[in-house]
């Protein structure tokens, strides 16, 4: 389905597109992050979390030498308390993806992965390269969400599309 140069192109790409946001956010005043904009997860800064908390989740899924989040699934749109923070933990997290995405090898991604879920409160089982596909898919979706809402309040919002990444990143 997926081999191992995607996943790093994918990893690239997220860490590009949070570095986007982080720019594009910086010096928003806090309660225009956190009003609630009517999207799934409310506001801006909920929504951040989600995919911080997520991403975290997953990673722990992925690869059993990283740390799931501390923070309990039903706080996990409080996972980081200030923009500050989540910035600082958004660029570990990035950095965790993208160095775990260049030690795959396209052979790691077969077979299975089975996980229970906090928030459904239930086990599941799935092929490990549909796990590693919705780690972006999850990120990209939400990550919608929050430019839209940026776009909504009158902000400037990232330039989403892939074949536009620079090279370098």
């Amino acid at each position: 389905m997926i081999e191992a140069g995607y996943v790093r192109i994918m990893a690239r790409y997220n860490a590009w597109q949070n570095r986007q946001l982080t720019e594009m956010l910086t010096g928003v005043p806090d309660v225009e992050l956190r009003k609630d904009r009517g999207a799934f997860f409310g506001s801006i800064m909920a929504t951040l979390n989600h995919i911080l908390w997520g991403d975290a989740m997953w990673m722990s899924r992925l690869d059993p030498k990283i740390p799931a989040p501390r923070v309990p699934a039903e706080d996990h749109k409080d996972f980081t308390p200030t923009f500050a923070v989540w910035t600082a933990e958004r660029f570990r997290m990035d950095g965790t993806i993208r160095l775990w995405a260049d030690d795959l090898d396209t052979i790691a991604l077969k077979g299975d992965l089975s996980w229970y879920s906090g928030m459904l409160k239930r086990d599941f089982h799935a092929p490990f390269e549909v796990c590693v596909t919705h780690l972006f898919t999850h990120q990209a979706h939400h990550r919608g969400q929050v430019h839209a809402m940026m776009t909504a309040a009158g902000l400037s919002a990232p330039v989403t599309d892939i074949v536009f990444m620079p090279e370098d990143d």
